[in-house]
């Protein structure tokens, strides 16, 4: 199994969705993910979930207080951070920024 920390050192993009499986807002985003993965492709490495309820650890290392909250890396350094649903237009251009 990959460690998150391995997963989000790399060259390339990596968003990490920090949801929970009661999160109404947190569904809604996983079509706009899997849409934005479609349309960015190679653009990203990956688009991961972490389940805070899962993770807490994880969750409080990185300050999730509301989910969803979204946080892009690269070189294990935090690029963008946001919580609350985004629209895929908003996401794809964030991530154009840092491509």
């Amino acid at each position: 199994m990959e460690k998150f920390n391995d997963i989000i050192s790399g060259n390339k993009l990596v968003l990490v969705d920090f949801f929970a499986q009661w999160c109404g807002p947190c569904k809604t985003m996983a079509p706009v993910l899997e849409n934005l993965k479609q349309q960015i492709g190679d653009s990203i490495r990956r688009i991961i979930k972490i389940d805070v309820d899962k993770n807490s650890a994880l969750a409080t290392h990185y300050n999730i207080r509301s989910v969803p909250t979204l946080i892009l890396f690269k070189d294990g350094k935090t690029l963008w951070r946001a919580s609350g649903a985004r629209p895929l237009h908003d996401l794809k251009e964030i991530v154009s920024e840092y491509i």
